[in-house]
């Protein structure tokens, strides 16, 4: 299946966007509408980061396990997720650039490895789905990113 991109402008520097989203345990606080029961392992952040959740999308239930894969401080983080009892396997990629104007242009694309039948079979929908979903991911982070700097007093 093709990829699926999404993105914002944040006011926040690469660094700051990479910092926070080097931190396993913050995706929760922006992905928690779809994604629930977050259970960590391995190391806080970084390569090795881990996590167990349980995602609802589309009207299915399915856990999925993160691992952050690939880091590329302060401009790329990669995460690979396997779900479907193994038979869905994809990579979450954010790509974090700097903006002319200060801040930061903040994309993740969601790549589909290997596909149940039934996901092929409904390509359409799930991309779509899954955009929408993403695309709050985004907005949501952009507001965590606004709320971590005035509590910082940034």
């Amino acid at each position: 299946m093709k990829p699926v991109t999404v993105s914002i402008d944040v006011r926040q520097t690469p660094e700051r966007v990479y910092d926070f989203l080097d931190v396993m345990a913050h995706h929760e606080r922006f992905t928690n509408h779809y994604l629930s029961d977050w259970r960590y392992s391995g190391p806080g952040r970084g390569v090795g980061s881990c996590a167990t959740v349980t995602a609802k999308l589309g009207g299915t239930k399915t856990d999925v396990a993160i691992e952050v894969v690939e880091a590329d401080p302060p401009r790329r983080i990669v995460e690979r997720n396997v779900s479907a009892a193994g038979r869905r396997l994809a990579h979450g990629t954010y790509t974090i650039e700097p903006l002319r104007t200060g801040g930061s242009h903040v994309s993740f694309t969601y790549a589909w490895a290997r596909t149940p039948l039934a996901d092929r079979l409904l390509a359409p929908v799930v991309r779509a789905t899954i955009r929408r979903a993403n695309r709050t991911v985004m907005r949501r982070l952009a507001t965590e990113l606004a709320r971590q700097a005035s509590a910082a007093g940034s």
